[in-house]
């Protein structure tokens, strides 16, 4: 699994979204940093759209569709793992993160719905879901999110510093 294979290479896990899919972000990054199911240590993962003096302070100065790539240029690095959420697949902050985070080697995985969107074949890696139906889109993230941290929790952390 790309997550834990960064993870275990001294990477962290960076994530973001807008609205229902902002939600999906932050319950992915917090539960590894937390705890899903399982004991285990606290895993490194940040959402981007977490931190609002960050999203206002660089919506100010840059707009919003910098809110994310501006924070990927500044946090990420090689053996990162950047996971961008957008039902839509037209999220240009997200489309943004995703170029910038190309441009810097980190590794990207798009949870996308519909047809794709402008997001689809940008990424590394991609899911899409085949609905027209943000709720249930949004349902499958969450299954998919679960499974990796179901994942995640059984996974050999004893390497980890």
């Amino acid at each position: 699994m790309a997550i834990q294979n960064s993870i275990l290479n001294g990477g962290k896990l960076l994530t973001c979204g807008n609205g229902g899919s902002a939600a999906d972000a932050l319950h992915l990054s917090e539960e590894l940093v937390g705890r899903y199911q399982a004991e285990r240590r606290s895993l490194p993962a940040i959402c981007l759209n977490a931190d609002v003096t960050a999203i206002t302070c660089i919506g100010n100065d840059y707009g919003f569709e910098q809110i994310f790539s501006r924070q990927v240029h500044g946090l990420g690095k090689p053996n990162d793992i950047l996971v961008g959420f957008s039902t839509s697949g037209n999220s240009a902050n997200v489309l943004a993160a995703f170029e910038q985070a190309r441009r810097q080697g980190i590794v990207t995985i798009y949870l996308g719905g519909k047809k794709g969107g402008a997001m689809k074949g940008t990424c590394d890696h991609e899911i899409i879901v085949p609905s027209n139906t943000t709720a249930r889109i949004q349902e499958v993230h969450t299954f998919i999110l679960h499974q990796w941290l179901e994942l995640l929790d059984t996974a050999d952390w004893n390497t980890l510093n």
